[in-house]
């Protein structure tokens, strides 16, 4: 897969990229990752890349044409590699970024996202160049970059041979609709508190179902919103129910 992220400030990206799962995928070719700045496309003597909104206001709004020619660059050179770009721009106005969005993503062969900054981005550019615009949540970043990084971190992991397990991927918080429960590692006691018996038993079926009712009730407590969309089968209910008793629970709307 290959990420072309236009932004002012392509160096944010290495300290992230360095590191960890993603630096992984870059190493084993599994992802490949190129940055467009829009000031190397200004065509004036002080490289602009932002004016004053028409209308007037507070801040300044990005310049389409430095942003067109930045992203017809990157264009032409995934064309040459037979790649159409799936170009993404960052705005809180754009759709929830969520787990199914990461996998729609993650089935893209490349991906190009646009990074804004001060007080957005001339509307011009994005209804002729953008296909989405998405959003990590409900509040306002300094600029598109640390949800460019998001991003990229949520879909690598989902790529084929990034992982060291690959049922990492699958048994992750939203996987399945629900939130992970607890997890535990050694020592056996901690504190006074041991770990629970059951993940002790080597018994996988009672683990397994130990797990699936502590990511119900973590769910059902925490972001009952997900329960409510995901909904349960009956045996699933009956766990949740079972959650609720041994924590002397009461009933929570869902």
């Amino acid at each position: 897969m290959r990420f072309d992220v236009v932004s002012l400030f392509p160096g944010v990206f290495d300290s992230v990229l360095d590191y960890g799962v993603s630096a992984r995928a870059l190493d084993r070719g599994i992802v490949r990752f190129r940055t467009w700045n829009p000031r190397d496309y200004s065509t004036d003597a002080y490289q602009s890349i932002d004016d004053r909104p028409y209308g007037g206001g507070p801040g300044m709004v990005m310049l389409a044409e430095p942003l067109e020619a930045a992203l017809a660059a990157a264009r032409a050179d995934l064309e040459r590699e037979g790649l159409n770009p799936y170009v993404i721009y960052f705005s809180p106005r754009g759709g929830r970024l969520d787990q199914e969005k990461v996998l729609t993503l993650a089935r893209k062969p490349a991906l190009t996202l646009v990074c804004g900054r001060y007080e957005g981005v001339d509307e011009r550019l994005l209804r002729q160049s953008v296909a989405e615009e998405i959003s990590l949540g409900d509040f306002v970043l300094s600029g598109g970059e640390v949800a460019a990084l998001a991003l990229m971190d949520a879909v690598i992991r989902q790529l084929p041979g990034v992982l060291g397990n690959a049922a990492s991927a699958l048994e992750e918080s939203f996987a399945d609709g629900l939130l992970d429960g607890p997890c535990f590692t050694r020592p056996e006691v901690w504190r006074g508190v041991a770990v629970p018996e059951v993940l002790r038993s080597g018994d996988h079926a009672a683990i397994a179902r130990w797990r699936l009712k502590m990511s119900l009730g973590t769910t059902w407590e925490r972001r009952p919103d997900l329960l409510a969309r995901r909904g349960m089968s009956s045996d699933e209910q009956g766990l949740l129910d079972e959650y609720r008793r041994e924590r002397g629970l009461g009933d929570k709307a869902i």
